[in-house]
């Protein structure tokens, strides 16, 4: 017996499932799953319209099995790209394969640094831009990836090329989107293995130095000072902050950037802070061969490396990876035993 919709009409409702999915639907999402493997259906899907006229449907329950569909892995969905077979998707107009155009975001200081030149080496067609606020998509269709090099990309961005299905590769930053590759220097790594050589070094009294948004830095200097000198004071400032520090009592400074490593021993030279005598200065950061004081470093060309590794893994169908490079120790100098601290046998 046909139940009456509530309208009074005499249209039978449809029937239900026990999970409230209409037979109807579910037939349909399984027909089309059989059309997929089959293939009958292959490469980029027609419209909706177009399929719900072919498989008799309505748009929407057309829409709620193909969403399914996506959701199971079997299809690709995207705005503005449409439906594809998965493995026929095409994430963009300039399909991300090993040779397809980068994008490389970053600001206007950083567009001549050794790192982006890698990336540019790397993929010589690549564009370098410092605005992203007036780009159509239009312009975003010729790129089969985007470098983002830049300290605050506005999240929406890096939506709509996940959106879009075009790779995206975030660089010495931490993630906030775990829907896009990240590729950055193990800074709390870093900042403990730097913490524990000054503090058995005789330093009992660390500055770091802030200038990378979201550092990790400080909370793992925090943490390893509790570790290996438990009575050791950490002192968190700017950079503008730094002489402050030392009249303070600071004998140690590991800045959390390599720019801002190049600033503070600009600043401390400038005003006649001797390196290491009066202070120990070191760096945790990403570097090519001019490195700014001691510290634990990643190598520029490692890290470009490992970015074209991914994107040609995206372009294989790789998930969204987040790797963090390991530094190693580079000694320049700068960094010493505590100024207070005698060599073993010295009489005090």
């Amino acid at each position: 017996m046909d139940v009456l919709d509530p309208t009074g009409t005499d249209a039978p409702r449809a029937h239900q499932s026990k999970d409230g999915l209409s037979y109807k639907f579910q037939r349909l999402r399984e027909r089309l799953r059989t059309a997929v493997s089959s293939g009958e259906l292959t490469g980029k899907l027609p419209g909706e319209r177009a399929l719900a006229r072919r498989f008799h449907v309505n748009a929407k329950t057309l829409s709620k099995a193909l969403t399914d569909l996506a959701a199971e892995g079997l299809l690709d969905r995207s705005i503005g790209r449409g439906t594809y077979v998965k493995n026929a998707a095409a994430p963009s107009d300039a399909a991300a394969k090993p040779g397809g155009r980068w994008l490389i975001v970053c600001e206007p200081h950083r567009a001549t640094s050794p790192l982006v030149k890698l990336f540019r080496q790397a993929n010589p067609e690549a564009a370098v831009i410092d605005e992203i606020s007036s780009l159509r998509p239009s312009f975003l269709r010729q790129f089969a990836a985007v470098v983002d090099f830049a300290v605050d990309t506005p999240e929406s961005f890096l939506r709509d090329l996940v959106v879009r299905n075009i790779p995206v590769v975030a660089v010495n930053r931490e993630p906030n989107l775990y829907s896009i590759n990240t590729v950055g220097t193990d800074r709390a790594l870093g900042a403990n293995h730097l913490t524990r050589d000054l503090i058995l070094s005789g330093h009992s009294h660390i500055a770091v130095v802030e200038a990378v948004p979201r550092s990790v830095v400080a909370r793992a200097v925090k943490q390893a000072a509790l570790r290996y000198g438990p009575e050791a004071l950490v002192h968190i400032s700017r950079a503008d902050q730094v002489l402050a520090a030392i009249q303070a009592g600071a004998t140690a400074i590991i800045c959390d950037s390599v720019t801002c490593a190049r600033n503070v021993r600009a600043s401390l030279e400038a005003t006649g802070v001797r390196l290491p005598h009066d202070v120990s200065l070191s760096a945790i950061g990403c570097c090519a061969d001019s490195y700014p004081c001691s510290g634990q470093y990643v190598d520029c060309s490692l890290t470009a490396r490992t970015v074209a590794d991914l994107i040609n893994g995206a372009a294989n169908g790789q998930r969204p990876t987040t790797i963090w490079l390991a530094p190693q120790w580079v000694d320049c100098g700068t960094t010493c035993t505590a100024p207070n601290l005698k060599p073993e046998g010295e009489a005090a």
